[in-house]
């Protein structure tokens, strides 16, 4: 009996740090497109931050995970949401800050909050499975959300690094939020009887519109911000 607990605890540990490792990918994105606008000596304490926050949350929510799946229209507003951070985040750096503004902290909150935002809205599928794989225990459920700061904290750093030399990766990050937020739109309970009928692949399409209008409107947007070149 005790060999049958053990074995059923660690597939549950094993399941939790695979799932930290699948999900975990795009919130390492979106701190790492939130941190990339910060002076190379504050990214640390902006990662460090944004993840202590973010895990704050998700802890919270674990209380709440099966809940929260029930409450219409919440899909809904966290889709729209990821649109607006996506199509923030992908425009072009073209304010004109002194360099003690840049280095203030007020740069340093603004990615803390985007972070912990956008990781609360794209986490409810994370939290969810992972509630799932704990199978109610709740201690269980934290050592996953724990498990999970390393992985996010470390891929966050390396898109960073992708991101100074290869500066396409932001819009790849604004894709995939729009990717994700066209998913959950019409992953919503309020929209269950509409799209019953719907073929299996229509989430992927509904990704795939999101990604595109967050690169358009971003492109859009961005060019409209950007200052016409003088004539010399």
């Amino acid at each position: 009996m005790e060999i049958g607990l053990n074995a059923v605890f660690i597939t549950a540990v094993l399941q939790i740090i695979a799932i930290d490792i699948l999900l975990g990918g795009d919130n390492a994105i979106v701190i790492a497109l939130a941190c990339r606008r910060l002076p190379p000596q504050q990214r640390r304490a902006g990662i460090f931050w944004g993840v202590f926050g973010a895990v704050g949350l998700r802890i919270v929510l674990i209380f709440f995970a099966l809940q929260l799946l029930a409450i219409p229209f919440l899909k809904i507003v966290g889709g729209l949401l990821l649109f607006w951070i996506g199509v923030k985040l992908i425009q072009p750096d073209n304010e004109h800050h002194t360099e003690a503004t840049v280095a203030g902290s007020t740069r340093l909150l603004g990615a803390i909050k985007t972070i912990v935002i956008a990781d609360a809205v794209m986490s409810l599928d994370n939290v969810l499975a992972v509630s799932a794989a704990a199978q109610g225990h709740f201690g269980l459920a934290v050592f996953g959300v724990l498990i999970s700061v390393p992985i996010v904290i470390w891929g966050s750093r390396f898109v960073l690094w992708l991101l100074d030399r290869y500066p396409v990766v932001i819009l790849l990050g604004g894709g995939l939020l729009g990717w994700v937020g066209g998913k959950m739109l019409v992953g919503d309970i309020a929209l269950e009887t509409f799209v019953t009928d719907w073929p299996t692949y229509s989430k992927y399409i509904a990704a795939a519109i999101g990604a595109l209008f967050v690169l358009i409107v971003g492109k859009w947007i961005g060019h409209r911000k950007t200052p016409p070149s003088k004539a010399s």
